[in-house]
């Protein structure tokens, strides 16, 4: 492979991971919205990280209880997803996952302007193991000033009834607990806010 080849590979790889990160950690994603590929010829990425209309109020096999971690913001317990009765953001992140870090920063801003009448809910499905521990998932929730509920479904149980293909992934439901609103990939504090202000 020529240099300028291989560079542009890289280029388009490093695009790729900042636009969202492809899978779920285990290999048991499904499909959602948005894409992400890379041009074989150019190595440039391209990404469709977009709001899914099509399958708003379709929520597969929700309602869901997942088990909550303790930790900042976060009582070591079970919540349903949806909540019942009120508007929710879910939140699908991984440490692992830069896009989910950035993601992190606009969650924080809404969720200081509407948690009060909206749910907020992050879970992440990472398995345990390798290196991997709770106080991991502890330090990075704490180190990113997550001061919302935070879950942990490791069998990824919700990203298929979500249909989420990649991370971070955010879905919207409203206080019947039908889907709203669905994006793959990093969303803009506008938009999302914008998703929130349509389900309340």
């Amino acid at each position: 492979m020529r240099r300028r080849d291989l560079l542009g590979v890289l280029a388009g790889a490093g695009v790729t991971g900042f636009a969202g990160c492809l899978g779920d950690g285990d290999g048991t994603g499904s499909s959602g919205s948005g894409s992400t590929s890379t041009d074989s010829n150019t190595g440039t990425a391209t990404s469709n990280a977009t709001v899914d209309t099509d399958s708003t109020g379709d929520s597969g096999d929700l309602p869901l209880t997942i088990d909550t971690i303790d930790a900042q913001g976060s009582a070591e317990g079970d919540v349903r997803v949806p909540v019942e009765g009120s508007p929710m953001v879910l939140d699908l992140f991984a440490t692992w996952c830069a896009p989910c870090v950035a993601q992190m920063e606009s969650l924080r801003t809404l969720h200081d302007e509407f948690g009060d009448e909206v749910a907020f809910v992050s879970v992440t499905n990472e398995r345990l193991g390798g290196g991997l521990t709770m106080d991991d998932i502890r330090n990075w929730w704490a180190e990113h000033d997550g001061s919302w509920t935070v879950g942990h479904d490791p069998e990824s149980q919700l990203m298929r009834a979500v249909r989420a293909n990649g991370l971070p992934y955010l879905v919207v439901f409203d206080a019947d607990g039908s889907i709203t609103w669905t994006h793959r990939g990093l969303a803009s504090e506008e938009n999302l806010r914008s998703a929130i202000e349509d389900a309340t």
